[in-house]
């Protein structure tokens, strides 16, 4: 399925372009005017002239795509005249500064969702419904299996884990993005107080959130503390590429977890080779995109990224909607987690 030729929003090799406006969503190649629904590296890529996007996201923004970006920041809800379109950015609930991108002209209106999550997370802005004639959703988790936990529970889980194990270094893996942030500020929603040890590419991206006022524990990136100083008992939280990398030598004997998404299905922690996993996730789960869908209102929907042929049939079957999936335009496009997308999927009956 591709989309009209003649609508609002079109689909050329660059990505999703507005005419319109002039600009494209979430480019996946440099171009002329790009409006960004967040900075992670499947979303925000280098070299366009000119990026749009919300202002508490700039931090992040400038420090993966270059502190020299030309870079427009934008309030929730503002909207803003491009060329003969309206444009608004509202919160997707998903990660530090990210958003749904709605645009209006000639009496139609569309919201590209980027990737958003309904459930409530103390590290970013919380989700907010937004109106629309068209919707693109994604559906990264878009199967009946996907539902999650409140974050706070969790959490509560990785700090039991955490404080079982004293005499052992606890490394947890996740996001350096999102998931590593949202995990510091749930264990600091239950008290923890204590200094949590950073891998290099988290502690990169703490700033933007400390500006931001998110509550978070004392961090200190690992590489900090002398060769030889005992990690019994501390807390890392490093990416997972660095999981059996040369960076774990550091350390004797560690406890190890992963926390995604994929870790509610069955399997995927043990493909991994992680010693526990916890299902927390910064995307909606199913519940989450049939709400999603819902709120809108939208009579036409196209579905992006994982489950997108399921779901679309199921909008069309159970929810009378017009809906088709955009999956194969979207193929090949990694995400922050991506690598887990494949095992996952091999485990689901």
């Amino acid at each position: 399925m591709v989309l009209p030729a003649d609508g609002l929003i079109q689909l050329t090799p660059e990505g999703l372009y507005c005419p319109a406006a002039e600009a494209w969503i979430d480019p996946w190649r440099p171009v002329s005017r790009a409006l960004i629904t967040h900075g992670h590296a499947d979303h925000a890529r280098p070299g366009c002239s000119e990026y749009w996007a919300v202002r508490a996201g700039e931090g992040v923004l400038r420090q993966r795509l270059g502190a020299g970006i030309t870079l427009t920041g934008v309030d929730y809800g503002e909207v803003r005249r491009l060329g003969g379109a309206m444009v608004s950015f509202h919160s997707a609930g998903h990660v530090l500064g990210s958003a749904q991108i709605r645009i209006s002209a000639g009496g139609e209106s569309w919201l590209i969702s980027g990737d958003y999550k309904r459930d409530e997370d103390p590290s970013c802005a919380p989700f907010e419904p937004v109106a629309a004639d068209v919707l693109i959703t994604e559906a990264t988790f878009g199967l009946p299996i996907y539902r999650w936990r409140p974050g706070r529970q969790v959490a509560a889980e990785i700090l039991a884990w955490w404080r079982e194990a004293p005499q052992q270094p606890s490394l947890l893996f996740a996001y350096a993005f999102g998931k590593a942030q949202r995990l510091l500020a749930e264990l600091a929603a239950l008290g923890v107080e204590e200094e949590v040890l950073l891998h290099g590419a988290v502690q990169a991206l703490m700033a933007p959130y400390r500006s931001a006022g998110v509550v978070l524990p004392p961090t200190r990136p690992l590489s900090e503390l002398p060769r030889g100083e005992s990690l019994a008992g501390r807390l890392v939280i490093a990416p997972p590429s660095a999981h059996r990398s040369p960076w774990m030598k550091r350390f004797k004997a560690p406890q190890t977890a992963f926390v995604s998404g994929w870790m509610a299905v069955r399997g995927a922690r043990r493909r991994r080779g992680f010693e526990r996993g916890f299902a927390l996730s910064d995307h909606a789960d199913w519940d989450g995109l049939l709400r999603t869908v819902r709120d809108t209102g939208a009579g036409q929907v196209y579905v992006t990224h994982g489950n997108s042929d399921g779901l679309a049939r199921f909008l069309r079957e159970e929810r009378g909607l017009a809906a088709e999936p955009l999956g194969r335009a979207f193929e090949g496009l990694e995400s922050e987690e991506g690598e887990m997308e494949g095992a996952a999927a091999a485990s689901v009956p």
